[in-house]
């Protein structure tokens, strides 16, 4: 039986046990693990990177409201939609605001600490949560189906004789931290599953000590010595982090009293472990409940308070928290986290002052290496929509990742762990020099939508080359547009359909190794 089906049988989720601290199970992963990559990585460059998993599916539109195009809006969720007086207002930028429960992150981000990503997704959205989180999980396309994470192949050939010989003095501190009970099907190596969920201390210790049965000369034997080998690492991760969390202490009085934000309590336990020295450079948190389909808010009249709004400060109260925590540590530096969700919502509200799934949604990165602003534009909200619609993508989710594997971790070849060359957004301040952070992502937008026979796609050149490129429902390539160098200013370019059979497609256009992908209709 091969490794990988035998601990599935086993009912394993894992290959290395977590243990309880603070009321959270704490996940050291290993070396083949989900995180993997980026644990080689901060052995060259001393970083650390905080997952948040906002699980469900983020409402968008309310969490990163478009200010000008807010009448529109309005006709689509009046039911929902914030009071304009009450949006939260950004330095720099009359057209965008935030949900009013984030004080907190709009404090982070007038002051310089917070990066936000505007319509993040993928072509072809899956509209399953668990189908939509696999793809986010393992940077799949939503045709394929692969049986690893995004960032555990990188190592599978870097270390081939684990676990045998780890922890050692090289290598003293399990490469990723997940706090809590979830384990993502992205912590999936090519032999077997990384880790297993065990919740209750006292179990932890019977499972794993340093005595263990003799196991029969039989491909059942092996497996099972080898899950032994396994849990005896664990214990020995236990230890390493048990003295990182005893050795430090919280200095942020920002975070809320304990158990009355369950995302603040699981950075606050992040936060001790990166002070107290632990050298794991990721960390994955979540926080769960965006599966807003009814009562997303209080009421027409309330629509600023319920259910969203109170998912929202929980996120801005815990992120602020942490921030000054790290800060205070004097780890600030080398911390870097953002925010991911499988899906968005749709731009209408469906009668149950709540929304459906979506496709694009915002995404946070939060730090003192953030390139501070908004990457890209504000979803283009027509007047009729069609049923179900909801925000098209502009920035493929491999796209971050490829900006945090390059500009963050410093790792070259991710373009062969992410199976395709993405762009790369200017996130981090570690970014090449010669790209520049365009907070209206040069106003992209087409007319008519649908095209029928042909459209007018415009844009603000920067006096820089511009391509614009066709691609299909997949995110192919099919041909190019136009191509050329642009002067500064408002640009038009005409699209014809010619044979183009009807269908959804996608239009980039990429400039100073930036690009917006928006959604194409043809009739």
């Amino acid at each position: 039986m091969k490794r990988r089906k035998f601990l599935r049988t086993a009912g394993l989720t894992t290959a290395m046990a977590p243990f309880v601290y603070n009321g959270f199970s704490i996940h050291p992963m290993a070396r083949n693990s989900f995180f993997s990559t980026l644990g080689a990585a901060a052995q060259l460059n001393d970083r650390v990177m905080v997952f948040i998993e906002l699980t469900g599916g983020n409402d968008g539109l309310n969490t990163l409201i478009p200010l000008d195009q807010y009448a529109t809006l309005a006709s689509h969720r009046s039911t929902l939609l914030i009071p304009e007086n009450k949006v939260l207002g950004l330095d720099g930028t009359d057209a965008t605001g935030l949900h009013p429960a984030m004080t907190e992150l709009q404090g982070l981000y007038n002051d310089g600490l917070l990066s936000i990503v505007q319509n993040v997704g993928y072509p072809n959205q899956d509209y399953s949560h668990f189908r939509s989180m696999d793809i986010w999980q393992t940077a799949s396309g939503s045709g394929e189906h692969l049986e690893t994470g995004w960032l555990g192949r990188t190592l599978e050939g870097e270390y081939p004789g684990f676990p045998n010989g780890y922890p050692n003095a090289d290598n003293p501190d399990p490469l990723a931290i997940q706090i809590g009970s979830i384990t993502p099907i992205a912590l999936m190596g090519s032999a077997f599953p990384m880790g297993m969920s065990i919740s209750d201390p006292d179990s932890f210790y019977e499972f794993v000590n340093d005595l263990t049965e003799p196991t029969p000369a039989t491909p059942y034997g092996d497996e099972l010595a080898y899950i032994q080998l396994v849990m005896q690492q664990s214990q020995q991760y236990y230890g390493v982090i048990k003295n990182a969390a005893e050795s430090s202490q919280n200095l942020s009085s920002k975070y809320p009293p304990d158990y009355e934000n369950p995302l603040a309590d699981q950075l606050k336990v992040a936060a001790r472990l990166i002070g107290g020295g632990l050298q794991t450079p990721v960390y994955l948190v979540f926080i769960g409940g965006f599966d807003t389909h009814s009562e997303q808010v209080s009421g027409p009249g309330s629509t600023d308070t319920g259910n969203h709004a109170q998912l929202l400060h929980q996120i801005s109260q815990a992120i602020c928290a942490f921030q000054d925590d790290i800060t205070l540590m004097g780890m600030a530096g080398k911390v870097c986290g953002m925010t991911f969700s499988e899906f968005g919502r749709t731009i209408a509200s469906n009668g149950s002052l709540g929304t459906d799934h979506g496709a694009a949604a915002p995404l946070f990165v939060f730090g003192q290496g953030v390139n501070p602003g908004i990457i890209g534009a504000n979803a283009s909200i027509p007047a009729v929509l069609p049923e179900s619609a909801d925000v098209p993508m502009q920035h493929d989710f491999r796209s971050v990742y490829a900006s945090v594997l390059q500009d963050w971790f410093g790792i070259e070849n991710w373009d062969s762990i992410l199976f395709d060359n993405f762009d790369i957004l200017p996130i981090f301040k570690s970014a090449t020099p010669t790209r520049q952070v365009y907070p209206d992502a040069f106003s992209v937008g087409n007319y008519p939508n649908p095209v029928i026979s042909g459209a007018t796609i415009t844009f603000t050149s920067t006096n820089a080359h511009v391509a614009i490129n066709l691609l299909d429902g997949q995110g192919r390539f099919l041909r190019n547009i136009a191509e050329g160098n642009y002067p500064a200013g408002p640009q038009k370019v005409q699209f014809s359909r010619g044979s183009l059979p009807s269908g959804a497609y996608y239009y980039q256009v990429r400039m100073n190794g930036v690009a917006v992908t928006k959604k194409m209709l043809v009739m």
